[in-house]
């Protein structure tokens, strides 16, 4: 809860019970109405409710009946609480919901079958009316639910037209099969639907289960950015003893040990010891950073090899992880809430139809002659009957579970619907360097001996492998094929380097520094070289022994083989690149070099890069965010089309929208390519939805009946509905052989 001024408050509240984004429009529009409230928005992609009121007016609890009032909920517990709460009510949603998807399948099956094929067995009617009952009436009920609280805020949806379209085919199908005779001494069939009722709402029962699925992949990400800070930490009290402390407890001035390993819980300072720390979740880059006395520490980020005790600064909410956490919740709310197609058009479609419908009624009334009434009953349910929203509701859906297929088979996971629709927009992509152009981890590249000895390079080997440097894991792996020594005396140099004896002789590994203070000369080759791999941003590692240099190594995080090749297909689309990076500006240049990238920004911090994102959305562009790391994850939930790399973070892959499984960059101009295929599929469904219906609807309500006398029968719009069902999904499955 944030405070504005005096008398308001700001607060943020989960929306349970919504359906579609009609239902955020009615539940915001209902709480804007209440007395003492300032302004309110809810987002149906976050099912949020954003709601700023004067606190000696109203409260959280009465806005809580308001919005039950008009058929919703408010959780209105503490925020620390909420997202168990909300974690577990999405789990009996979604259980419940896959319950009643299996079983509509399962009931509809049968009635399917013997309505297309056994229509003449014996009991047929009653035996489609026994399965398709509980699959209308009980599992189908939230339709209807649904469209009621719509109705009574004049307004209607999908489930408004699914409601209708299932209940008057049930309906009609009862009267005709209990009272066939009726149509019969009219020389009319009495056809029954029961195959349609069950059907569509099998089928949008499974398409709710598949949102529902998505949707809950959202807050993952938020628990596990707050599982980055540990429940407990070590508090050294004022007479030296150590306690076990709540991380709720903590307060700012207490002094913390960390052992190592443990993740750091809040924001702080040093105060004595030393360790290097894993900060990659704040700068994305690789290597720990060596912490000395009054140096910052930040929550989150993980001690390394040594321990140290550090003075609270920061506390709860004042941390920079938090700072992370809600800047993450902000940027996936403050996106535009997703007012699908389908639910815009049914908001338009189902009043018309419904006009359609009662106009024939109307006219068959007037100008229908002896059978009128029964004629114009049977041509009113022809249009609700053929205007059935199977084919519109599956146009976006075939295609997008087609394109969603197609990304997998080429190592691209698609979260969601509207990244797959946005990204064939994007004409501005952010590139993380680290583990995104790069590979993401420090590697020896290049290594120059003074005499090529196997017995200096087990020496080598033997010092890194005991010492506790960051980099010296990366000479480690290079040299594995190396036999280590036995060596004494080992001592670790603080910021410098590591020392060992071997055979009476002394062996240094570390940095130009540590040569230096031991009067240690260089050889003029092995400098040479260095200068020339420096000029390329590499870190450079010597190895000597007491007298002079024996090697130098230089170590970098390497350009991933296909990084160059896919930068180059991204700018031959005209999409403008920029790399942001928590690294130095000479690494970052020389990166930006080899790779081509023309926009670069260097030592980025994490909000930073959110700022960046929102600038170029600023200047009219659709931007892609691609990163792997948990200091991109706010970007990412910035951006209108966020990539994660697969050999990334959890936290990334949770907040972004479409993840690259072989974190190979080439993926993405192929995402962009399936993206253009999946839209102008969606846009072909639509239309034939479409002309379907502008060709069915009319011949249903009997304007050819005056020119040769035809009416058609409900039976033949039942096919007819199925039919653009079919031609609708058939389109989708073009997409799969689309190059």
């Amino acid at each position: 809860m944030e405070t504005t001024n005096k008398n308001t408050v700001t607060q943020t509240y989960p929306v349970l019970g919504m359906t579609c984004a009609s239902c955020a429009s009615s539940a915001g529009s209902i709480v804007t109405q209440q007395e003492g409230v300032v302004n309110a928005s809810v987002n149906y992609a976050t099912g949020n409710l954003k709601v700023e009121y004067l606190s000696n007016v109203t409260n959280s609890e009465k806005l809580r009946r308001a919005v039950q009032g008009a058929g919703y909920d408010l959780l209105i517990e503490e925020e620390s609480k909420q997202q168990e709460s909300l974690e577990s009510i999405h789990k009996k949603k979604f259980k419940a919901l896959k319950n009643k998807t299996i079983w509509a399948v399962i009931l509809s099956l049968p009635v399917v079958i013997i309505g297309m094929f056994f229509m003449e067995m014996p009991y047929a009617n009653e035996i489609m009316w026994l399965f398709s009952t509980p699959v209308v009436l009980w599992l189908g009920s939230d339709f209807f639910v649904n469209a009621w609280k719509q109705a009574k805020h004049g307004k209607a949806n999908m489930d408004t037209l699914v409601a209708l379209s299932t209940g008057i085919a049930y309906v009609f199908s009862v009267f005709n099969m209990l009272l066939a005779d009726f149509w019969h001494q009219r020389g009319l069939d009495a056809h029954v639907y029961f195959e349609a009722a069950a059907v569509i709402i099998a089928f949008i029962l499974l398409g709710k289960l598949l949102e529902e699925k998505a949707k809950g992949n959202t807050s993952s990400a938020i628990n596990k950015l707050m599982g980055l800070q540990p429940k407990t930490v070590i508090v050294i009290q004022a007479d030296g003893t150590e306690k076990q402390t709540p991380i709720e407890d903590v307060i700012e001035g207490n002094v913390i040990l960390v052992k190592p390993g443990e993740k750091i819980a809040v924001d702080g300072m040093v105060v004595s010891g030393n360790s290097y720390v894993d900060e990659s979740m704040l700068s994305g880059e690789p290597l720990p950073v060596l912490k000395n006395e009054n140096e910052k520490v930040f929550a989150g980020t993980i001690n390394q090899k040594g321990s140290f005790q550090f003075k609270a600064l920061k506390v709860g909410k004042e941390t920079m992880l938090s700072q992370i956490i809600k800047m993450v919740q902000d940027a996936q709310g403050s996106k535009a809430p997703v007012q699908k197609l389908v639910d815009k058009i049914a908001g338009i479609f189902v009043p018309v139809v419904m006009s359609i419908a009662l106009l024939t009624f109307i006219v068959w009334m007037i100008f229908g002659g002896d059978n009128a009434i029964v004629q114009g009953l049977l041509a009113a349910v022809t249009v609700l009957v053929i205007a059935c929203p199977c084919a519109l509701g599956l146009a976006t859906p075939t295609a997008i579970m087609v394109g969603v297929g197609k990304g997998a088979e080429q190592g691209i996971l698609i979260k969601d619907a509207e990244s797959l629709e946005l990204a064939k927009k994007v004409n501005a992509i952010i590139l993380d360097k680290t583990g995104t152009i790069t590979e993401g981890r420090p590697q020896v590249t290049d290594i120059q001996w003074l005499h090529n000895d196997n017995s200096t390079k087990n020496i080598l080997l033997s010092i890194e492998k005991q010492s506790e440097h960051p980099l010296a894991e990366a000479v480690v792996n290079y040299l594995a094929e190396v036999n280590p020594t036995t060596l004494s005396n080992f001592d670790s140099i603080t910021g410098k380097g590591a020392k060992a004896d071997y055979s009476n002789e002394t062996y240094y590994v570390g940095n130009k520094t540590l040569l230096f203070e031991n009067n240690i000369s260089i050889p003029k080759e092995l400098q040479q070289q260095a200068d020339n791999w420096s000029k390329l941003s590499k870190t450079i590692i010597w190895f000597s022994d007491s007298k002079q240099a024996l090697s130098v190594i230089a170590i970098s995080d390497k350009i991933k083989e296909t990084s160059v090749q896919a930068i180059k297909e991204l700018q031959d689309m005209d999409i403008d690149l920029y790399m942001l990076t928590g690294d130095n500006e000479a690494t970052a240049k020389a990166i930006a070099k080899q790779t081509g990238i023309k926009h670069y920004k260097a030592e980025v911090l994490p909000q930073h890069k959110a700022e960046f994102v929102k600038e170029l959305q600023e200047q009219g562009k659709t931007v892609a965010m691609v990163g792997d790391g948990i200091n991109d994850s706010t970007a990412l939930a910035t951006a209108d089309v966020s990539i994660a790399m697969g050999k990334g973070s959890d936290i990334a892959m949770d907040v972004a929208k479409m993840t690259i499984i072989s974190s190979d960059l080439t993926k993405i101009p192929q995402a962009i390519k399936l993206s253009k295929q999946t839209v102008a599929t969606i846009k072909q469904n639509l239309f034939w939805a479409f002309i379907y219906n502008l060709i069915g609807i009319p011949i249903a309500a009997g304007i050819l009946y005056p020119i040769n006398g035809f009416l058609l029968n409900p039976m033949i719009a039942g096919a007819a509905m199925a039919m653009s069902s079919v031609s609708v999904v058939s389109n989708s499955l073009r997409l799969k052989w689309k190059k």
